[in-house]
């Protein structure tokens, strides 16, 4: 069964809406019959996005709201909670899923820092609290979907600072769920979305074609919408190149490099490769 907040006439609100993991949950809530709210930057990006949903959403443009959200900034989250409560009502899903990857380094540039910071992990404790309030007040059941990545779970080498965004927004989704199921009358729950390889604008990386590799943006939403009616929080995806029992793994060699005492991330150091891949292996 699905889960009760995805149902007909209920509302959707999904920040980075215009595209990638954002657009197909957006298309998926439309075809539950839901109204559906998108929030992203750029105007044309953005006008194209809702031109393709209102043609998919059973009542037209009544159904769709689109609005240019710097995620980042407090107020422009207070007007699209105005402009969806005006248009629809009260929301039933929020999808936190607004999202950047500009390069990084551990000693900068600072700005990367406070543009990834600000999108992905603002962005997500901007949205929960402008959102939430109003959710819970209704008393009826909803959901609030964060999306998370493995990269902030493993942290690998590459882009630290879209790594401490990411592993904020899992302890931040995990607080948010303590606090809603302990709330009395509340109906709300929060979930973290962690995405495996997806093909998408964020990470194709000049290329046009999707890799072997990676899954579609619309499977990665089938499968979240799969974990949600199963009531899942952490709703780890796998992809065409790693299944759950690898990403298991890692993550629970990660998580050993603290318990072991081991140097920090162990499974990118050379004096630990083969370690590491007998793991894997279960030996």
């Amino acid at each position: 069964m699905p889960h009760p907040a995805i149902a007909k006439d209920h509302v959707a609100v999904v920040t980075g809406g215009a595209s990638g993991i954002g657009f197909a949950a957006a298309k998926r809530f439309l075809q539950a019959g839901m109204k559906v709210a998108i929030a992203d930057i750029g105007a044309d990006h953005l006008a194209r996005a809702a031109e393709l949903l209102t043609g998919a959403a059973a009542g037209g443009a009544d159904d769709v709201l689109a609005l240019a959200t710097d995620v980042a900034q407090p107020a422009a989250l207070d007007a699209l909670h105005d402009a969806v409560t005006a248009k629809f009502g009260g929301v039933d899903v929020l999808m936190n899923n607004a999202g950047i990857e500009p390069p990084s380094a551990a000693l900068g540039p600072r700005d990367a820092y406070e543009r990834i910071l600000g999108v992905n992990l603002w962005g997500v404790i901007n949205g929960s609290q402008i959102f939430a309030p109003g959710m819970i007040a209704r008393g009826r059941p909803g959901l609030i979907i964060n999306t998370g990545s493995k990269q902030g779970i493993t942290t690998p080498p590459g882009n630290p600072a879209y790594n401490v965004s990411k592993a904020g927004v899992k302890a931040y989704t995990e607080a948010l769920a303590h606090e809603l199921r302990n709330t009395e009358g509340c109906a709300v729950t929060a979930h973290l979305l962690i995405p495996g390889f997806v093909f998408t604008a964020l990470t194709a990386r000049g290329r046009s074609e999707k890799p072997d590799g990676a899954w579609t943006a619309d499977q990665t939403v089938d499968f979240m919408l799969e974990r949600i009616a199963a009531r899942d929080f952490y709703i780890l995806c796998p992809d065409n190149d790693v299944p759950r029992s690898l990403d298991e793994r890692r993550i629970a060699w990660a998580a050993g490099d603290i318990i072991d005492n081991r140097p920090a991330l162990s499974r990118w150091h050379p004096d630990w490769a083969d370690k590491f891949k007998a793991f894997v292996e279960g030996k």
